[in-house]
């Protein structure tokens, strides 16, 4: 039996609300839950707001460190989430207007965050987000480094980072179509056409193609939900974009936001309000895009509530959903080519009910290299949630020759195989401060004291794998 290396195991205790709750037992805390725990949670009333709308992340390639943003309705806010456990409110940005609407946007490119809103006369704020590696005494008030005021008021942003470009969207230039900005010189945004051919454009997903259709490949291609469509749009040349086809699909109500999977076959769109009109449950529309020019309806998936859908992500095989009034609904897209999707987990940041409406989660950032997902909820503010069990590629292995018990624990927990030599064992936390190092080890197994150690979710670290976690209670 070959010898194993290191072995990643989480222990998870029980906590307050607003610090590290495991999912058990269908709940962490008040929130309902499957397969993802509660992190930690930053209140509206810390950040000064009434309420919660869209989000995004940043990693800071210098040290890894990683940063939520989310938008406020009345600014956008700056989260430290270097140490999960305890994140770091940092302060925020006050919008551009004194009027203070329900829609802010933010994305990110070469370390600075672009943010638009609704709010009357707002434009662009461009945020030099290095500024974030020295806060004096947050939480600050910040201010931005340009403002953009070739619009007004805009409804969302998309950006190309491939390209440099960002892609405002329902402004009052090009008939509320896309608003082309050449952003490679960050702070300077410059102004670069648009496009108004298929009028009002709700939110848009911006890549350089590299899919099954050899026709577009290396091209900029625009996938755009303009309320009633799906549009799809070659922008490569900003001042001839060429509409490429559109998407019209059964029991259109409002077509809202869609991304493409990571080999830009298929198109994952949601529309809006057909749950809220129709009474369905939630539902997500698969478009396979082989041939660009001829796009073809591939099946529907039918989400396990009534809840509305909102905005949807692609990370490798899972699609990640903020669905409302149902929260965090994460998706098993890997058999897509065969019209399968199957719910894999959620976490539900609206315990009041699963219904049609606009409650609960606005948005997920699911990029985070850490695995932390990010959920800006209108009501409960930021939330960072990760997966209960963290897996290596031998966990079939690691399952049938180490066991952990009991589970859940209560003051010790054992960790024992027939099979292998367990060497040493190792503790830390999410942050991955050193909690403790073991002594001498047992031939075939370990307990593991953990009636003193505080509040929390550990890395237990034995040999160089990783297994499902343990709650202790």
């Amino acid at each position: 039996m070959k010898k194993l290396s290191y072995l990643f195991l989480f222990v998870c205790i029980f906590s307050s609300l607003q610090a590290q709750t495991p999912c058990e037992n269908g709940t962490a805390g008040i929130f309902p839950c499957e397969g993802y725990d509660l992190i930690s949670q930053i209140p509206l009333s810390t950040m000064n707001s009434v309420k919660a709308n869209d989000s995004w992340g940043w990693t800071d390639p210098m040290d890894g460190k990683e940063y939520a943003i989310i938008c406020l309705n009345e600014a956008t806010a700056f989260i430290d989430i270097s140490d999960p456990l305890n994140p770091l409110y940092l302060g925020q940005m006050p919008g551009e207007s004194s009027q203070h609407t329900t829609w802010r946007d933010a994305k990110t490119y070469s370390n600075h965050v672009y943010v638009v809103s609704e709010d009357t006369g707002h434009g662009m704020q461009v945020f030099d987000l290095t500024r974030l590696r020295n806060v004096a005494s947050p939480p600050e008030i910040f201010t931005p480094d340009q403002v953009y005021s070739d619009f007004g008021s805009a409804h969302n942003i998309a950006i190309n980072e491939d390209t440099g470009y960002a892609y405002v969207l329902g402004t009052t230039t090009f008939s509320g179509g896309t608003h082309f900005i050449d952003i490679t010189d960050p702070v300077n945004p410059i102004a670069a056409g648009g496009y108004a051919v298929d009028g009002y454009t709700h939110d848009a997903h911006i890549v350089t193609y590299n899919g099954p259709d050899t026709d577009y490949t290396g091209r900029e291609i625009m996938v755009a939900s303009n309320e009633t469509e799906v549009d799809i749009v070659d922008v490569t040349d900003k001042g001839n974009p060429v509409t490429i086809g559109t998407i019209a699909y059964n029991n259109v109500n409002y077509t809202h936001q869609g991304w493409l999977t990571e080999d830009h076959r298929y198109f994952i769109l949601g529309d809006e309000t057909d749950e809220l009109n129709t009474g369905i449950n939630s539902r997500t529309i698969f478009f396979d895009f082989e041939d660009l020019d001829n796009p073809q309806f591939h099946f529907e998936y039918e989400g396990p509530t009534g809840a509305t859908d909102h905005n949807g992500y692609v990370k490798g095989d899972k699609f990640y959903l903020a669905n409302n009034a149902a929260g965090l609904r994460v998706v098993d897209i890997s058999d897509i080519e065969n019209a399968v999707a199957t719910e894999e987990g959620h976490f539900d940041s609206y315990p009041t009910n699963d219904n049609s409406g606009f409650n609960g989660s606005w948005n997920v950032y699911p990029f985070f290299e850490s695995g932390h997902i990010v959920i800006s909820d209108r009501a409960q503010g930021f939330l960072l949630v990760r997966p209960s069990e963290v897996l290596s590629t031998e966990d079939v292995f690691l399952e049938t020759t180490v066991s952990i018990y009991p589970n859940p624990a209560t003051t010790e927990v054992t960790i024992a195989s027939t099979l292998i030599s367990i060497e040493n064992i190792r503790l830390t936390d999410l942050s991955g401060k050193q909690i403790y190092v073991s002594g001498e080890m047992e031939e075939n197994g370990f307990t593991l004291d953990i009636s003193t150690f505080s509040a929390g979710i550990y890395f237990v670290t034995i040999n160089n794998l990783v297994t499902k976690r343990i709650i202790k209670q």
